[in-house]
């Protein structure tokens, strides 16, 4: 259901590389959350750090929703940058399992197929 990977890179390097991934890919960045300095802006102890990148390619968010509407609620698709107990990581849930899951439309089977293929490409890309 998800797909993780580690790095060796620092977690701003990942960031980085990540945003720089997702454009070379023809995505947008729609925006960043950065977790971590929102819980820690709270007043919550949190020592880790999260940037949660929402990404998304029109036309195949466009095809997405021409195939189910509902699936607005699933959109944009979210890349992850954290680190756990000194390690950097990347990762996402996958599009294919997390749209069967929600819709039983056969049209989004290819569609997810490409989105997470390209996705996993970026994942990959920052990582290295």
């Amino acid at each position: 259901m998800h797909y993780i990977v580690e790095t060796a890179r620092s977690f701003d390097q990942a960031a980085a590389a990540l945003d720089a991934a997702v454009r070379a890919h023809q995505f947008g960045v729609l925006h960043v959350h950065d977790l971590g300095a929102t819980l820690r802006g709270k007043g919550i102890d949190f020592d880790e750090q999260c940037k949660v990148f929402e990404v998304c390619n029109p036309g195949q968010a466009a095809k997405v929703l021409a195939a189910d509407m509902r699936m607005n609620m699933a959109l944009p698709c979210r890349i992850s940058v954290y680190t756990e107990k000194g390690r950097t990581f990347i990762g996402m849930i996958r599009p294919q399992p997390m749209l069967g899951m929600l819709s039983k439309d056969p049209a989004l089977a290819p569609i997810a197929a490409q989105v997470e293929d390209a996705t996993m490409q970026m994942i990959d890309e920052a990582a290295r």
